[in-house]
């Protein structure tokens, strides 16, 4: 017969630290498609759990000596690894409204798709953008910091020690702001091509007024934003990969107010 021989202290930290780690999984990026089985990420979160059950160095109290602890232990973790993961979502999102920008300048906003990671229907570019975006992020080692923000949130913020403050809610207002900026960074090059083919367009009309704009625009716009959408790419990759960095030091950031 094994025996794990762990004590009751040592399944409390086991159980609030997984709940943590569970929280992340279940709202980061990559992780919280739904066509990705229930079971595997229980599984991820069990095994990172066991990995860092005995990294963190917590030092061994009794955490729970009422009921009430418990359930305030419970949902502040669980608020704690959301915090993490809505943090790191909102880049994502910036991508997406960025390729929804986008496609209603390019007139694709009406054809949408199934969207696995939402379960959702979504623009065909903003679906493209967060295709790109998810690459760069795993080509980058960008997911590297998602697992260092997850050990360092142990550190900063300990077991049982989060705070929703008035800073928190602050710097959390201040990334969502943000979000938008960064769409529109993202977006401007196929923005401004399609603005300047707009303008075009419209002194063509004027000029030859027996042309049809209307059945030339739709085209000649799909094929200028997709042009423009495949120059950038080089300049997205370099954009994104300093958001990435910008994001784990919000993240440092968004942990010290949680103190």
């Amino acid at each position: 017969m094994i025996r794990l021989g762990l004590s009751l202290i040592q399944i409390q930290l086991f159980l609030l630290i997984f709940l943590r780690v569970t929280a992340i999984v279940f709202s980061a990026p990559l992780f919280d498609s739904r066509s990705i089985p229930f079971l595997f990420k229980v599984g991820l979160a069990l095994a990172a759990s066991f990995f860092l059950l005995p990294v963190l160095k917590i030092s061994p109290y009794s955490y729970f000596d009422s009921v009430s602890h418990l359930v305030i232990g419970i949902v502040g973790e669980v608020l704690m690894g959301l915090a993490i993961g809505f943090t790191i979502r909102l880049l994502f999102t910036a991508v997406e409204l960025a390729g929804q920008l986008a496609g209603y300048q390019m007139g694709l906003a009406i054809a949408n798709v199934f969207d696995p990671l939402t379960s959702s229907q979504v623009p065909t570019v903003a679906q493209l953008e967060n295709i790109i975006a998810m690459l760069i992020f795993l080509v980058t080692n960008a997911h590297h910091l998602v697992l260092r923000a997850m050990v360092e949130s142990f550190r900063i913020v300990p077991l049982l020690g989060f705070h929703f403050t008035k800073s928190t809610m602050a710097l959390l207002s201040n990334l969502t702001g943000g979000m938008f900026v960064t769409a529109v960074k993202i977006a401007a090059p196929v923005m401004v091509a399609l603005l300047l083919t707009s303008l075009t367009l419209g002194l063509v009309a004027r000029v030859v007024p027996q042309m049809n704009v209307f059945i030339v625009a739709m085209p000649l716009k799909i094929i200028i934003g997709l042009f423009f959408i495949g120059v950038s790419l080089p300049y997205m990759a370099v954009f994104l990969e300093h958001a990435f960095v910008v994001l784990g030091n919000s993240l440092m950031l968004a942990f010290r107010t949680m103190q």
